[in-house]
């Protein structure tokens, strides 16, 4: 701002109705979080599979189907949820010695 001497200087504030919220009000619903599985060159594709299906019950198709996207694109999200939750699911693949981070979607 730039100082204009005396008081009587200033211009009075403008004042104006918004017919929107402003950009800053962003009345989206909070992101979610998800769980990455990494490929890695240790584990064996059918392990991989075993852990998808014992950690989050998925079926054996399921399952497979997200260990070859983990396989042929590098990368599969395997679970979403609240922050809390993705760490968790984070920490129980690193237990069972997979590669796994999470991020908001």
């Amino acid at each position: 701002m730039r100082d204009h001497g005396g008081m009587g200087d200033a211009a009075a504030p403008t004042i104006e109705r918004l017919d929107r919220p402003a950009e800053s009000d962003d009345t989206r619903p909070e992101r979610q979080w998800v769980t990455i599985v990494w490929n890695d060159p240790v584990n064996l594709m059918s392990y991989v599979t075993h852990v998808f299906q014992k950690l989050f019950g998925y079926s054996k198709d399921k399952a497979t189907e997200l260990m070859l996207d983990v396989h042929h694109k590098g990368r599969a999200v395997v679970s979403a949820g609240s922050r809390e939750q993705m760490e968790h699911d984070v920490a129980r693949l690193h237990a069972a010695g997979l590669w796994a981070t999470l991020q908001q979607d």
